[in-house]
């Protein structure tokens, strides 16, 4: 085994200090990557033997085929989204009004980490290649060109790629902070509550408004009121009520990827977690970002308190409801806590004195959504209207009469007219004429 050479060794050292440095932007290098980075580093510094080298260059490299992205490219992605004092500062501050302490740190991180930049895959290859010079090449992950162009459209990546001095793009990446925000909600668009956390959900899903149909004038209602929270202006809390299978859910969905690149989040939180909903409501308050929390298939029974929390979120209470967030829910039902006729004020000496006051809040919780939109069930026409245009977004080809004599087979057969079970039609079909396209036939 050779070994580096003296100015080689102190390019090493000097990254290594240039990343213990780091004051407030600790976090981009605490990840699998940057751990195996400034492995790498450790083991190039030490100049340990050929198997421990080529062992912490190979999980530098698994970790940048798992993000599908070049060190460099990574570590820009890490300061757009960085969650430290700055950033968070920084998304809520106008610049001139941050602390120049807290500036000139950033400034000082900035040129610390444009050092970690510039080594490239290239140059540790190289180093490899002189401490083993008996072994291959090291292989260089090489960016694929989609990529490199979709990173290339971000404005502050093409910032610091043309600056000489990282330092000069502080005032920049505030900006960007602040359109942008910081940490989770820069990652990723879709959230579900749970364990008393925010989990990022890798892949929403991919409906679309342009796959619904039906329901016009409840979807325009409904996107007017979004159009409200992204501009700024108070937007109420939505109860979608109405025929199961008729598209509510999905509606709600959809909106995450209509408006997702104007700052839209949409946040996920089950019946049994709404006693969370204040905590999670303070999580966002602040942020750049508007959210929508989704509740779905909402009810409750008689003895269930839950619903006391989301009253809470809904109306107030002593501190002011976030003015980016807003409560979205679905619900079977147009009363949403389970009443019996029991539960109605009887002439016995055990009834509660205002029982008629407590009849009267469980009826009127639903009126405490701001809006409230109705989803009857589908009629054929409409039911018909859903097949068809699912049907030419499949790419069906079937005479106008067959296909409708088979939706409404499966309408009948199966779970009734709506916008599920037209959706479920389609996708059994578009199967069937696929594998079966001559002799294939509902059952």
């Amino acid at each position: 085994m050779s070994s580096l050479n003296p100015q080689l060794i102190a390019q090493v050292h000097f990254l290594q200090r240039q990343a213990a440095s780091l004051l407030v932007y600790q976090s981009v290098l605490t990840e699998a990557m940057g751990q195996a980075f400034l492995n790498l580093l450790a083991v190039l510094e030490r100049e340990s033997n050929p198997l421990d080298c080529l062992r912490a260059y190979g999980c530098l490299f698994h970790q940048q085929a798992i993000h599908q992205n070049c060190w460099p490219d990574y570590l820009i992605a890490q300061i757009m989204r960085a969650n430290n004092p700055f950033s968070q500062q920084a998304q809520q501050t106008d610049f001139q009004d941050l602390p120049s302490s807290l500036i000139a740190a950033a400034q000082s991180d900035l040129q610390c980490l444009q050092s970690l930049y510039n080594c490239s895959g290239e140059q540790l290859s190289q180093w490899i290649q002189q401490l083993i010079p008996s072994s291959e090449p090291a292989v260089i992950w090489q960016q694929e060109p989609d990529l490199v162009d979709k990173i290339e459209e971000l404005p502050l990546r093409t910032q610091l790629k043309k600056l000489e001095n990282w330092a000069d793009a502080v005032e920049g990446l505030a900006a960007h902070y602040r359109q942008f925000g910081v940490g989770l909600f820069a990652a990723s668009q879709a959230f579900r509550w749970q364990n008393r956390e925010l989990i990022s959900i890798s892949h929403p899903d991919p409906v679309h408004l342009g796959q619904l149909v039906g329901y016009e004038s409840q979807r325009q209602v409904l996107l007017k009121n979004t159009e409200f929270l992204l501009a700024g202006y108070p937007a109420q809390n939505v109860l979608l009520y109405g025929s199961r299978g008729s598209g509510k859910s999905s509606l709600i969905k959809a909106l995450l990827h209509q408006y997702g690149d104007r700052g839209l989040r949409l946040i996920e939180v089950a019946k049994s977690d709404l006693k969370d909903l204040p905590v999670v409501i303070e999580l966002l308050r602040g942020t750049p970002h508007k959210f929508i929390i989704f509740v779905d298939d909402l009810s409750f029974e008689e003895d269930d308190d839950t619903f006391k929390a989301l009253k809470v979120v809904l109306e107030g209470n002593l501190t002011a409801r976030p003015q980016n967030v807003v409560v979205y829910a679905t619900s079977n039902r147009r009363h949403l806590v389970r009443e019996y006729f029991t539960d109605r004020p009887q002439p016995r000496d055990i009834d509660e004195v205002q029982a008629w006051d407590t009849v009267s809040e469980k009826l009127s919780f639903s009126d405490r959504f701001g809006l409230t939109l109705t989803f009857e069930p589908a009629n054929q026409q409409t039911y018909l209207k859903m097949v068809h245009h699912l049907a030419a977004l499949a790419g069906i080809r079937l005479n106008r009469e067959e296909l409708e004599f088979r939706a409404l087979q499966w309408a009948t057969r199966h779970n009734g007219r709506s916008g599920r079970s037209a959706r479920q039609f389609v996708d059994f079909l578009s199967a069937e004429l696929a594998l079966f396209p001559v002799h294939g036939s509902l059952s």
